[in-house]
């Protein structure tokens, strides 16, 4: 005994549909439309992924690289305050020396170069007092008028007034370590301002 007559036939048309039977070239159309669906919506999926992808890792970059700036800002405000002592004896001690020793040589060389554009005329320099021998035997010897060195007690350490002829020239070395410790000093504070906010 057969079953048949309990399943539903699939091969009878159904009753009022018309059936559109596809010859071969048809359904090989149909085939390739279809593949070339899938294979657009596969390719634009991987497009977004990839961007999707691309976003997340630039935003990732860019977070680690803003973590290194800061990592790096930081390890360099650390190392100049651990320096602070090293630059304190520096701008105290060091440059201080530096200009004394260097004072007459740096006075010979400007009296030198204001002597050049105007031979022949009268030289004088005023120093601070205690000064005026180390800045004469500075001096070079051809020089024609000799130079006078006058000692002025209201100058201090590491200050000079040239004069050749109508020429003057202030030297202020004092000032120049000033502005140094001054610059030096605003930099410390930013750094402890910067590192105290963090």
């Amino acid at each position: 005994m057969s079953i048949a007559h309990l399943l539903e036939d699939f091969t009878a048309p159904a009753s009022g549909v018309a059936v559109h039977l596809l010859d071969d070239e048809a359904l090989e159309e149909q085939r390739l439309a279809a593949f070339e669906q899938g294979y657009g919506a596969g390719w634009d999926d991987a497009i977004q992924a990839q961007e999707q992808a691309g976003g997340q890792l630039s935003s990732e970059l860019s977070a680690t690289l803003s973590d290194l700036s800061f990592t790096y800002q930081e390890a360099l405000t650390r190392m100049t305050l651990s320096l602070e002592p090293l630059f304190q004896s520096l701008i105290q001690v060091v440059l201080p020396e530096t200009v004394e020793r260097s004072f007459a040589t740096r006075l010979s060389d400007q009296l030198c170069e204001m002597a050049q554009e105007q031979i022949g005329q009268p030289m004088q320099l005023t120093v601070p007092t205690g000064t005026s021998d180390q800045v004469a035997a500075a001096l070079p010897p051809e020089f024609s008028p000799t130079p006078q060195v006058v000692e002025d007690p209201s100058l201090q350490p590491g200050q000079a007034h040239l004069q050749v002829g109508t020429a003057r020239r202030e030297v202020d070395c004092a000032a120049l370590l000033s502005s140094i410790a001054a610059s030096f000093d605003a930099y410390l504070f930013e750094a402890k301002e910067a590192l105290s906010n963090e």
